[in-house]
C-alpha cells in the first residue's frame, strides 16, 4: 500500500514552486473539482484532491518543461509514482506521452482547462461568483472560440470521451466542486 500525502505538504510543495497567485487559485480549483469527481466515483476524495492541486507544479517555474520536470520534483519530494503518473498524465498529448489510465488522470485531464474556462465565465458575470453560474452559460462560452481562447476545447471533449460523460455533466460538476471551494479561488 501506497503511503497518502497530506494536503498541507502538497500545499506548501504547490506555494513553493508557484508564487502566482492565480495559479494556485487555479490549483484549487481543480482540487475542488476532483474532489466532487472523487464522491462520484466512490474514490478517494484526499488522493483525487491532491493530484488537481499538484497537477501544475512545475508550471511557473519551469513553463518549457511542463509536466516532465513535476515528475522530478515530486520524486525529490518522496512522492509515490501513482501520484506523480497522475499529475504528468494531464498533459497527454500535449507535452507527454503519459496516456490517462485510471478514474483520477482521466478525470484531472478532462476538467483541468474547463476550470479555466468556467473561472473566466464566472468573472463575467455581474457576481463574479461560481455559485450562481449556470451550465448553460458555461456552455455558450464553450462553443464562442474567442472566449477564454486558450482553453483547449478538444482537450476538454476528448477527456468527456475518456470518462464517458457528457460535457453538460462534466460542466455541471465541475462547476459544483469549485462551488465548494468558492471562498478560497475568490469566485
Amino acid at each position: 500500500m501506497e503511503e497518502k500525502i497530506d494536503r498541507e505538504k502538497a500545499w506548501d510543495l504547490l506555494c513553493k514552486y508557484n508564487k502566482s497567485d492565480a495559479l494556485r487559485k487555479h490549483g484549487l480549483a481543480v482540487e475542488g473539482a476532483m474532489r466532487h469527481f472523487a464522491k462520484l466515483y466512490g474514490e478517494d476524495e484526499k488522493l483525487w484532491g491532491v493530484i488537481g492541486l499538484l497537477h501544475d507544479i512545475d508550471y511557473e517555474m519551469y513553463p518549457d518543461q511542463h509536466c516532465v520536470k513535476s515528475q522530478e520534483i515530486m520524486r525529490e519530494e518522496n512522492f509515490p509514482e501513482s501520484y506523480i503518473r497522475a499529475v504528468a498524465s494531464h498533459g497527454y498529448n500535449i507535452v507527454v506521452d503519459i496516456k490517462p489510465e485510471s478514474n483520477a488522470e482521466k478525470v484531472l485531464y478532462t476538467i483541468d482547462e474547463l476550470t479555466g474556462l468556467i473561472s473566466a465565465a464566472a468573472l463575467m458575470r455581474p457576481s463574479k461568483s461560481v455559485m450562481d453560474l449556470e451550465v448553460k452559460s458555461v456552455k455558450k462560452k464553450f462553443k464562442t472560440k474567442g472566449f477564454a481562447a486558450g482553453v483547449d476545447r478538444d482537450v476538454i471533449l476528448n477527456g468527456c470521451k475518456m470518462i464517458d460523460m457528457e460535457l453538460d455533466k462534466v460542466i455541471e460538476n465541475t462547476i459544483l466542486g469549485m462551488r465548494d471551494v468558492a471562498e478560497s479561488i475568490g469566485l
